[in-house]
């Protein structure tokens, strides 16, 4: 019923409260839409026009709130977005249940076949959705592109997949007994992903989920929903091309709302969330009170340690990129840098220059040459301007950066931060922003601790030389994050390993390895083949 499906008034306040996703889109009356610019005519390429309907069940429908997605690099607005309101979430559901019963009832191989399409689909794509990830977003083209080539990527991976997913056969106490293990789909699955990659994650989700065996409803970011329509639009187009209901892949753009009834709703055995820590904290009780599954993908406090022997050329090429890549937008962004104390001042230096000629590469992330967006929204420069106020409080010196950028669009300067403890309160704190905290550190034993203290555990990177530092650092007393690297940054993950942290990160894995396991439900299967019934553990009862 649609009433158990209304969010108690609490918790949706909640979730407007601390949602890193809540919406920098609103309703604007001006024209300049810039989907009717011919500078951005690829956005039609994609089927998108100034007004589009943001859900989809097989059909195009919104009867919920109209939004304007606007462009982080000039604060102008792109196109409206007809949002879903609660009868549209009901329907989005109702249409992946019943397209289940269709896709669960097909081969994993041929499952594997239509994913095979959607990849070819989206290299068809791959230029404009990269553009629009850019323009919508406002990571640079080069990511914009690299973010849809991973979906396409995993795609790739998911086709192999489809045809090696395997139960296990285990020797059997009892004679005349076979005891094996099966896997079998969900069902309907619930994915919301961020503002920050709105197509990647969808991605890691979807293509493994598909070949499991399960159909969807997508909840993208409210600020980013032009990337949900056409990235729907894209594999939706495959599916009813191949005669299969394109309700697997249902979508509802849609506020807190969407995103609560989601977690509530016992429909949907798993529910895969990207956000910040505490909204996903509530996302995760929810479904758990109602003992569903959840995948969450939520924030990090991510170090770089640099040993004593660190290739410094190595460490501030990585560290830029880790630090400024992407305005500091990524879960995966480096917050720290922990520096054997005798390395400090050379990184130090050298890192201020690296900076200082980065901020010439600042600029509209369509063009050729930029390195360097905006932040995302408005929201996103107030926290950075909040936390620097607070660092500044605490007796922090702003090395280099530390303003907003004077020109349109919602840009700011990368920043490096030195003179604060490393367990100071803001150090703690995982803003999603270009801010990076320098630490000198006295040994690497120390380091190691420094790294661990905070909640989140995410993703970790040595730079050394040691041998010993190194699986010391992979071993049970090193780096207690989900990701841990050696001389490479702690962003650019890889689709083949799974992506996923501990602690406050949430523990949830998606990508590679074996995190399709997680969509799928694991039975312990017995089979007599005998007349006989005899007892495990030799027991009689007779």
């Amino acid at each position: 019923m649609l009433v158990s499906l209304v969010p108690v008034a609490s918790a949706s306040r909640a979730w407007r409260v601390c949602s890193r996703f809540l919406p920098h889109v609103r309703t604007m009356s001006s024209a300049n839409y810039l989907v009717n610019d011919p500078k951005y005519s690829f956005l039609k390429e994609l089927g998108l026009q100034e007004e589009n309907k943001g859900v989809y069940n097989g059909s195009w429908i919104g009867n919920g709130e109209v939004v304007t997605s606007v462009c982080p690099a000039n604060a102008r607005p792109i196109a409206k977005v007809v949002q879903g309101n609660m009868a549209d979430y009901d329907a989005a559901v109702l249409a992946a249940q019943d397209a289940w019963q269709t896709w669960a009832d097909m081969t994993a191989p041929a499952r594997g076949e239509i994913v095979r399409q959607i990849g070819e689909a989206l290299r068809a794509k791959l230029v404009p959705l990269g553009k629009l990830v850019s323009l919508e977003m406002g990571k640079i083209l080069p990511e914009g592109i690299g973010e849809v080539q991973e979906y396409v990527d995993i795609c790739d991976y998911a086709v192999g997949l489809s045809r090696s997913i395997g139960g296990s056969v285990f020797p059997s106490e009892r004679p005349g007994h076979a005891l094996m293990e099966m896997y079998n789909p969900l069902g309907v699955l619930g994915i919301i992903s961020a503002f920050n990659f709105p197509i990647a994650v969808y991605g890691w989700n979807s293509a493994i989920a598909m070949v499991c065996g399960d159909t969807m409803v997508w909840k993208g970011a409210p600020s980013t929903p032009l990337v949900s329509v056409a990235t729907t639009r894209v594999v939706s187009e495959v599916l009813t091309r191949n005669g299969v209901p394109g309700a697997v892949t249902s979508l509802c753009c849609g506020g807190a709302e969407v995103g609560s009834a989601m977690a509530r709703d016992s429909r949907l055995p798993l529910v895969s969330f990207t956000g910040s820590t505490s909204v996903g904290q509530q996302v995760g009780v929810t479904v758990q009170e109602r003992f569903g599954r959840h995948i969450l993908e939520l924030g990090g406090n991510n170090a770089i340690l640099v040993d004593r022997d660190a290739d410094v050329e190595m460490v501030v090429r990585a560290t830029l990129f880790a630090c400024a890549g992407t305005a500091g937008q990524r879960c995966t962004t480096t917050r720290r840098l922990i520096v054997h104390h005798s390395l400090f001042d050379e990184i130090l230096s050298r890192l201020k220059k690296a900076y200082a000629n980065f901020l010439s590469k600042a600029g509209d992330p369509l063009d050729e040459g930029v390195l360097y967006g905006p932040m995302h929204s408005q929201r996103g420069v107030d926290e950075y301007m909040a936390t620097l106020q607070t660092i500044k409080e605490l007796g922090g010196k702003i090395e280099i950066g530390g303003k907003r950028m004077d020109r349109e669009g919602y840009f700011v300067e990368p920043t490096i931060v030195t003179g604060l403890p490393h367990d100071s309160a803001v150090v703690h704190k995982e803003t999603f922003a270009p801010i990076v905290y320098l630490l000198s550190c006295p040994s690497f034993e120390d380091a190691i601790l420094w790294n661990n203290e905070v909640k989140q555990g995410l993703s970790s990177s040595l730079f050394t030389q040691n041998l010993s530092n190194v699986f010391k650092w992979l071993g049970p007393k090193g780096s207690d994050c989900g990701i841990i690297n050696i001389n490479i940054p702690t962003n650019g993950a890889e689709i083949g390993g799974a992506f996923g942290g501990n602690k406050a990160t949430g523990g949830g894995r998606e990508s590679g390895s074996d995190a399709w396991k997680q969509y799928m439900r694991r039975s312990t299967c017995t089979i007599n083949y005998t007349k006989e019934l005899p007892l495990a553990q030799g027991i009689k009862f007779e």
